[in-house]
């Protein structure tokens, strides 16, 4: 497709987004920013939950990485339901019980200061990084199918893609966010169930055809029961997705702050129960155009790529599908884009302001003049580290996000859980040291596993490791509360 072409689409696209921000952000202040008012209606949350809660890394590499770990995904998938239940039943009225604006604040409430200050610069790390290997992803696809083309570095590339969301958000921030998500959902569903109809037409298969193809294709094996050395064994995967689902949705600011914008609780619970649900289908989906798309390459003789995450926009805007699924491929990547950096950009803002700052005793218009200054300066921050990604990472990005979630999330893991199912105090002066060290030691087991542990793969199942070593290590420096 035309680079000039592509480059129109993504003008109108953000238009429409510019719109909607437009009227969403009337009136808007800085509670509207943090929590949209406590005003958002649960179903609109629950649609655009689905989007950010995919993003562009499951927009390009759960296809991409079918041809290493066939359907396996599912069974992690099938993990995120039951720890979506966890985060609607025990977190969620603990959030809303204590009316956070940063969730964060309840380790400050049950430990101190310490404790409070060491969750939020571990949600700043963690989001950071996540973010911008999400956003790294998606700018290496908009560089090699438009900016490349035209001579546009990658640097270029990743500010225009930070300096078009920043500013969309930088006024209404949630209260925009969750109808914007909303919109960018629908853009990448549709993205994804259009290529799977184009793709199968292409060779002239049925829906009931392709399914049958994908089943003797050797990509569709869904559960591995083959024992606990295998890196996709089901428990390992299914428990692995429960606890990531608790860590990078539960504990995650940028996640909550959508949910914390419903009305009350109930509704917060329906939006969670829905969206829950529904990433069974919708994650079938994206494994099922991944098949597809290995199985076109080789009916076409075409080379696969290194980078199994290229293999999605390779075929997609190569000219050998209709030109209509490259438009919608191009729109459904920057929805998977947008709908994920919004709300990281809005969350790190909103955690920054509230838990390193403390600005909420400030008024309106301090709080609006440091808001701006750290929208920016997180947007920079973004910029940096993904082109450090860029020069340094060569593995598939959803692995990587899953790695790194189990290193940075681990220790808030265990500390919420000690706070929240004992009800002993702690020393905190070492909570910090316990938190990195807990990381430390995981990762040099992990490294080592198969040769310490007899051959074992440690993989996702690293988070769970590192939240009990967090744990136990709260553990030993707390004490009984006294009781009267």
């Amino acid at each position: 497709m035309n680079p000039y072409t592509i480059i129109v689409i993504i003008g109108v696209y953000f238009g429409l987004l510019l719109i909607i921000s437009s009227i969403t952000s009337r009136g808007a202040n800085n509670q509207s920013f943090f929590l949209g008012n406590r005003q958002s209606p649960w179903y609109i949350v629950a649609i655009g939950m689905i989007g950010a809660s995919l993003s562009g890394a499951t927009f390009i590499s759960v296809p991409g990485e079918v041809i290493n770990s066939h359907f396996y995904y599912l069974q992690m998938v099938l993990g995120y339901i039951l720890g979506y239940i966890v985060i609607a039943f025990v977190l969620l009225p603990v959030y809303y019980k204590l009316q956070l604006t940063s969730i964060y604040t309840y380790l400050g409430l049950r430990f101190g200061n310490i404790s409070y200050k060491t969750g939020s610069s571990l949600f700043l790390i963690s989001r950071l990084i996540g973010a911008s290997l999400r956003l790294l992803l998606v700018a290496k696809v908009l560089q090699i199918v438009v900016f490349e083309k035209l001579g546009v570095p990658f640097y270029a590339t990743v500010i225009i893609t930070l300096i078009l969301i920043w500013v969309y958000t930088f006024k209404g921030g949630i209260k925009t966010i969750v109808w914007t998500d909303t919109l960018q959902t629908i853009f990448m569903i549709l993205a994804v169930v259009l290529t799977f109809i184009f793709l199968a037409g292409s060779m002239d298969l049925s829906l009931r055809n392709a399914v049958q193809a994908i089943g003797v294709s050797g990509y569709s094996d869904i559960f591995d029961f083959s024992g606990w050395q295998s890196g996709t064994y089901f428990w390992k995967h299914f428990l692995s997705g429960m606890f990531i689902t608790i860590v990078m949705t539960g504990l995650d600011q940028d996640m909550m702050q959508k949910n914390l914008s419903c009305r009350n609780l109930r509704d917060a619970q329906k939006n969670m129960l829905t969206y829950s649900f529904a990433f069974i289908p919708v994650n079938l989906v994206f494994l099922a155009v991944g098949a597809l798309l290995y199985i076109f390459a080789l009916q076409n003789s075409i080379q696969f790529p290194n980078d199994t995450d290229d293999i999605f926009a390779m075929i997609a805007t190569g000219g050998y599908l209709p030109a209509v699924v490259s438009i919608f491929f191009i729109l459904g990547l920057i929805a998977a884009a947008y709908s994920s950096a919004d709300s990281a950009l809005t969350s790190l803002t909103t955690s920054f302001l509230v838990d390193i700052l403390g600005v909420e005793n400030n008024s309106e218009d301090q709080i609006k003049a440091k808001r701006i200054v750290v929208h920016l300066m997180m947007s920079g921050i973004l910029a940096l580290l993904i082109l450090i990604f860029k020069a340094k990472s060569n593995e598939n990005v959803i692995t990587n996000l899953f790695k790194f979630a189990g290193y940075t999330y681990g220790p808030l893991l265990g500390l919420y859980s000690f706070g929240l199912f004992t009800t002993r105090k702690i020393k905190e002066l070492p909570v910090p040291a316990i938190a990195v060290s807990s990381s430390v030691i995981v990762y040099i087991i992990s490294q080592n596993s198969e040769a310490w542990l007899g051959g074992y793969k440690m993989g996702f199942e690293a988070l769970i490791y590192n939240g009990l070593l967090t744990f136990t290590g709260l553990f030993l420096v707390s004490k009984r509360k006294r009781t009267r």
